[in-house]
């Protein structure tokens, strides 16, 4: 047993205390840097194909209706990936894990660029799709080990705005390999071998603090007392008993903003007329504009949190979702001449997508135990965020073809978008009550692992 310094708290009666605030989780920001600069890659090698397919359809002789079939294999390949992922990490260690899905992203990412026709193209990608998706789960869950619920959301703001600042910029980049009509492949290619070197660069740096090291029940408790990371199927279908979560699922696909990052540069090009390396000129204040909202939105949850305790985080992100779903009517249902005016809307959609990740990731580690924080990031990110980037892929590109692509932003970046801050507004009724079940469970385990109460043999 362990030594436990002493509580900060008075503990009440037969029940001990952990400290009122766990201490700082050791190199957590080194951890948030390092993170941040591989999902930043990962997300770009992962998203490259949408930026460059109008010189790829022109090499290959691919449709709108390619483009989102590979997405759309990729996508449903991710979703069974990412929790196989994740209980990988659990056997082994997440570390083990984050490197390994960088050095097979990459591997065919490189491997893609050298593809001669769609079906070799759709292969490689689905399995680079497959390979990347394990990384995002389990650095959002070592991300919620590394810091306390009070500064999560200014943490993921760092992580998620950074990731899409610096993929951003390298959007335009990637853009300029446009310019040559076999350029696209070392497109391709330069990203994977980047994808390589931040395996590596999170082989070298990560340290994992363990799992619930952020908790003031646990953190004073060594790894072994604090329990294992459960990775069960009959875990992973018990988070659908939690109200909040479920919710977020639900969410998640409605969530039609998804469709920007895949069909954004090629509305411009093919609705709007720009040639490709302009139309990817708007990549750079959409990120420029998620920055801002993710980094101001982690700052504005954080006072939320203090105002309006429970509910504020719910306000917030139906107030995202209803702003975006206005920015872009504007930015897609007239033609506004030149790229500028484009531009400018492109960084307001890309603010107030910015703004969800510094509010829904929080959302559910409050509402789950840190046990299954692992399990439900996958769940959430790489099956139900996976499903509805293949639903609106796939089905997007399919409508497309018929209706134009302005018709289909109207129902996915508008309509739906609408109806997901309807959905989310049940939050208020089940949010509060959830989080008091989460604490409840977190007094409880240390309560037992402190030998004050008796032990259960079903958590062990």
């Amino acid at each position: 047993m362990a030594t436990h310094p002493a509580p900060d708290t008075p503990a009440a009666p037969g029940e001990p205390a952990g400290p009122a605030q766990a201490p700082p989780v050791r190199h957590r920001w080194r951890n948030l840097a390092t993170l941040t600069g591989s999902t930043a890659v990962d997300s770009t090698e992962g998203n490259i194909l949408g930026t460059l397919f109008p010189t790829v359809a022109a090499a290959l002789g691919l449709s709108n209706g390619h483009l989102g079939t590979i997405t759309a294999a990729g996508k449903l390949a991710s979703a069974p990936a990412g929790p196989l992922w994740t209980w990988l990490a659990a056997r082994t260690s997440r570390k083990t894990v984050l490197v390994a899905t960088s050095l097979l992203g990459g591997a065919f990412g490189i491997a893609s660029g050298l593809s001669q026709d769609f079906w070799s193209l759709l292969v490689l990608n689905t399995l680079m799709a497959a390979s990347l998706v394990g990384g995002s789960p389990v650095a959002n869950a070592l991300i919620m080990d590394s810091f306390s619920d009070r500064d999560r959301g200014r943490a993921i703001s760092y992580f998620y705005g950074a990731a899409a600042g610096i993929g951003s910029f390298m959007g335009p980049v990637l853009g300029l390999f446009t310019l040559d009509e076999n350029g696209w492949r070392l497109g391709l290619m330069a990203m994977g071998a980047v994808a390589v070197l931040a395996g590596l660069a999170q082989w070298a740096l990560v340290r994992d603090p363990g799992i619930g090291a952020s908790e003031p029940q646990l953190a004073d408790l060594d790894r072994r007392e604090r329990g294992p990371e459960k990775a069960s199927l009959r875990a992973i279908l018990g988070l659908f008993r939690v109200p909040s979560y479920t919710v977020m699922m639900v969410s998640r696909l409605l969530s039609g903003h998804l469709l920007i990052p895949v069909y954004g540069v090629t509305f411009l090009a093919t609705e709007r007329g720009f040639d490709n390396a302009t139309a990817a000129v708007v990549l750079a204040p959409f990120g420029i504009g998620y920055i801002v909202g993710t980094l101001g939105g982690g700052e504005l949850v954080k006072r939320l949190d203090t105002a309006l305790p429970d509910r504020g985080r719910v306000w917030y992100i139906q107030a995202a979702q209803l702003l975006f779903a206005g920015f872009a009517f504007a930015a897609t249902q007239a033609d506004l001449g030149g790229i500028g005016f484009y531009a400018a809307l492109w960084a307001l959609m890309g603010a107030t997508q910015g703004m969800n990740p510094p509010v829904n990731r929080p959302i559910v580690s409050s509402v789950i135990p840190p046990h299954l924080r692992g399990q439900a990031m996958a769940v959430f990110i790489t099956v139900f965020e996976t499903i509805g980037w293949a639903a609106f892929s796939l089905g997007a590109g399919r409508l497309a073809d018929s209706i134009g692509l302005q018709a289909v932003f109207l129902w996915v970046l508008v309509a739906l978008m609408a109806a997901n801050a309807a959905v989310l507004g049940i939050l208020h009724l089940t949010y509060p009550r959830d989080v008091a079940r989460v604490k409840a469970e977190l007094d409880r385990r240390r309560a037992e692992a402190v030998g004050t109460a008796p032990h259960r043999a079903e958590d062990a």
